[in-house]
């Protein structure tokens, strides 16, 4: 073995030393003690034997550590790399490599657990007889006895009931895993595995917790804190008793000094040092909830439950913190300004969701499910299927479009007309009531009027109605009954926003997504969402609908959206008026705001997607889209019409 080792230093340790303890602990045995210690030791020997030749044939392989890796506990960051969240299952651990964790640990662990583990193979027979010798002049276990290759065995493969057997099984396995692997390979195993109370394992995420740096960074008085609480983690812990894990402290400095691996100096200097405890980390809860379930939900679709929560993955979500709190901020104060204006019946009832995604990367910027996800954690914005009113009309009208049939000022007739619908006759009716005689596309799409969207619908077709909205993502259920032009389909408002971000990028689409890149702990790349565009829609008919809706806000339905620069959106109001949405975008943002009754009860009357939503998606644009330049749509003239 060379001169020095993963703990800095050869330690300055023989093997006489044991054997004198042993000896002064014999010495102060009567004769009549020895002689049952000494039966007894027989026993156990015998028993060891039995046990030895079982475990050879019964034992777990040792040989799978080879390849082992420690559950991992994962992390998500926003895109700025700052942390969002960690999830772990039932061990919250970061695994990092032995020359990444401070030599003052290794050894203050090495000196209290195992201090001769660069000298045996496995075992210390002198350690167990004196350890036996111990526990017996006592009368109950007050020494172990066991090698640091042995604890690690136990941890991983056995019980931990305190049997003959079980030692004897312990024994085996740890010296045939010295024969496998190399004694820093079995530290780092061991520093990594071992529990530190509080459900941290592993010492990076135990030195996190306690002191809120890496194990690289401990100094002498933490790290052998750190190493004094091994035995009893939640007993010793300083978040429960400061005072005995002090003492603790105490107990590893001392063998530290008695080893020659600290001067008493040292010692004394480590007793001193006032520590600054951190607080518990593996309980933490979510900065951002909504965004992190959300994020969750995605990585448990591409690698499962199990990758998510023992995988160690290091997770940069699409999401800016000041951003979405911003959002999160908007949405609360519209939340009680609605309230206290009559529009909801009751506070908790009464909700507002948001989504906006960028059109360029189809990366979703922010998410708010609700007004407080303390009082509900329900998430409105991806799970609440609801109604979208005429916020869905565009998905018709862009179909039309795209025929090459139909321009912006092409006719329609805002007429009576009725279909039967097998339970007798449909006869859409406008918003409001009254006809409009013969319009142009753009008229009847700004005004919102029903009956053309319905024509147009038949006209085109509602299979190739849906079959945009399944290019655009669009995964909710969707059947082509006559109404579905004027929005009687159940939608999220994340698919709302994904599927007019791509009108507002000219027909390029990517699938929306919460997640930029996965890693594993060692930085290899899982997943790379690394935005591929590909070409989904006519980009005459998507330009010319942008076109048309700019004119919304401009001066149709939508004029409370205005936000002073290019834009353009779509109202929605179902009847009764118990969902009204508000849908719109710039080339940099598409954003979809809905409001609504969880109970479908409605709102109050007179709510719209034009009076109610519209100022929201005002406000929130305005704040999003501050310091930057204002961007035009492309004319449809520049595309070739098909």
């Amino acid at each position: 073995m060379s001169s020095t080792n993963a703990i800095g230093q050869k330690p300055e340790v023989n093997n006489s030393e044991g054997i004198f303890d042993f000896v002064q602990s014999v010495s102060k045995v009567t004769a009549g003690t020895l002689l049952s210690a000494t039966m007894l030791a027989s026993s156990v020997m015998a028993g060891g034997l039995v046990g030895l030749a079982v475990s050879f044939r019964n034992l777990p392989d040792v040989r799978v550590l080879q390849s082992y890796a420690p559950t991992e506990t994962t992390h998500i960051y926003d895109i700025q790399g700052r942390p969002l969240a960690s999830l772990h299952d039932e061990a919250n651990r970061e695994v990092i490599s032995l020359d990444e964790i401070s030599p003052h640990l290794k050894r203050a662990v090495l000196a209290i657990e195992d201090s001769n583990f660069y000298y045996h193979k496995g075992i210390y027979p002198t350690g167990i007889i004196r350890a036996f010798v111990a526990n017996l002049e006592s009368g109950e276990t007050v020494e172990g006895g066991s090698t640091l290759t042995m604890q690690l065995v136990k941890n991983l493969f056995l019980s931990p009931n305190r049997t003959i057997s079980r030692k004897a099984a312990e024994a085996v396995m740890a010296i045939r895993l010295e024969q496998i692997l190399a004694k820093d390979e079995i530290l780092e195993l061991y520093l990594n595995q071992v529990y530190w109370g509080h459900n941290l394992y592993g010492v990076e995420t135990a030195s996190l917790s306690y002191f809120n740096k890496s194990a690289k960074d401990l100094t002498l008085a933490e790290a052998s804190m750190l190493a004094g609480l091994i035995p009893a983690p939640e007993d010793f812990s300083p978040f429960v008793d400061y005072k005995k894990s002090k003492q603790r402290q105490a107990t590893v400095l001392k063998r530290m000094r008695d080893l020659k691996w600290i001067t008493a100096e040292e010692e004394a200097e480590a007793l001193k040092q006032p520590l600054l405890v951190g607080s518990i980390t593996s309980f933490r809860q979510s900065q951002l909830p909504y965004v992190t379930e959300a994020v969750v939900q995605e990585l448990t679709r591409k690698f499962g439950r199990d990758a998510v929560l023992k995988g160690g993955m290091r997770v940069q979500t699409t999401i800016d913190v000041n951003f979405q709190r911003m959002a999160e901020q908007v949405v609360s104060t519209w939340h009680e300004r609605l309230y206290y204006w009559g529009v909801y019946r009751s506070w908790d009832n009464g909700q507002i969701a948001l989504a906006a995604v960028d059109p360029r990367t189809h990366f979703v910027k922010a998410m708010v499910g609700g007004a407080d996800y303390k009082t509900s954690q329900y998430n409105r914005a991806i799970q609440a299927q609801r109604q979208p009113g005429s916020a869905f009309k565009p998905f018709v009208y862009y179909t039309a479009f795209a025929t090459g049939k139909y321009s912006p000022e092409s006719t329609v007739y805002d007429s009576p007309v009725s279909y039967p619908d097998g339970y007798g006759y449909y006869s859409p009716r406008n918003y409001g009531g009254g006809f409009s005689g013969a319009v142009s596309i753009r008229s009847a799409l700004t005004n919102s009027l029903n009956i053309p969207a319905v024509k147009l619908g038949q006209a085109v077709g509602l299979n190739q109605v849906i079959e945009v909205c399944r290019i655009l993502g669009f995964r909710s259920p969707i059947d082509p009954v006559i109404s579905l032009p004027l929005g009687s389909v159940d939608v999220t408002p994340m698919e709302m926003a994904g599927g007019y971000a791509t009108f507002a990028n000219n027909g390029w689409h990517s699938d929306p997504t919460f997640i930029v890149q996965v890693t594993d702990s060692q930085g290899n790349i899982l997943l790379d969402n690394t935005p591929k565009p590909r070409l989904v829609l006519n980009q005459w008919a998507a330009a010319s609908l942008n076109s048309v809706l700019q004119g919304v806000i401009s001066g149709g339905t939508g004029t409370r959206a205005q936000i002073g620069r290019p834009a353009a959106g779509k109202t929605g109001t179902t009847s009764s008026e118990r969902d009204v949405w508000f849908v719109g975008y710039t080339p940099q943002l598409s954003t979809a705001v809905w409001v609504g009754n969880d109970d479908y009860t409605p709102l109050a009357s007179g709510s719209t997607g034009g009076t109610t939503v519209a100022p929201i998606w005002r406000d929130f644009m305005s704040r999003a889209l501050s310091g930057q330049p204002a961007q035009g749509f492309q004319s449809p003239s520049k595309f070739e019409r098909p």
